[in-house]
């Protein structure tokens, strides 16, 4: 069902601070700040050869990810995101399972402009799982 890794999110509490040392320390191609108010987050896309690391950062109070900040203030990493062919079948196939699909079931439109789901962490060994469509 799934297929390649599309990135590792890291929750951070300074995105130009985490960006430039992705830059400049690791030699990283770094991506611009875009704000993704359906997710309460803006992201940075730093490109690797193989996959992506995206820098998440809270976007207004109510974000996930300053929840995440207040229990971890060093950041960390947030999710692990797999490719898959057709969300929906995916969907299916994992709540017959009996995994727990997040937000309501339905799909959201992601950073990269493609439909995305989160599965429970506690189905998956203690990590959220974002999937994306293809």
């Amino acid at each position: 069902m799934i297929g390649r890794l599309n990135h590792v999110a890291i929750a951070v509490p300074d995105l130009e601070a985490a960006a430039a040392q992705y830059r400049d320390t690791l030699g990283a191609t770094v991506g611009a700040p875009q704000d993704e108010p359906d997710h309460g987050v803006t992201a940075v896309f730093i490109e690797l050869p193989n996959t992506k690391i995206e820098l998440l950062y809270p976007l207004g109070e109510a974000s996930p990810i300053a929840g995440f900040l207040d229990k971890n203030p060093s950041g960390g990493i947030h999710h692990i995101c797999y490719e898959v062919d057709d969300i929906l079948a995916a969907r299916d196939a994992l709540a017959a399972s009996g995994a727990r699909v997040l937000g309501g079931g339905e799909p959201k439109i992601g950073a990269h402009g493609k439909p995305v789901l989160f599965l429970h962490p506690k189905d998956f060994n203690g990590t959220l799982i974002e999937l994306e469509q293809v």
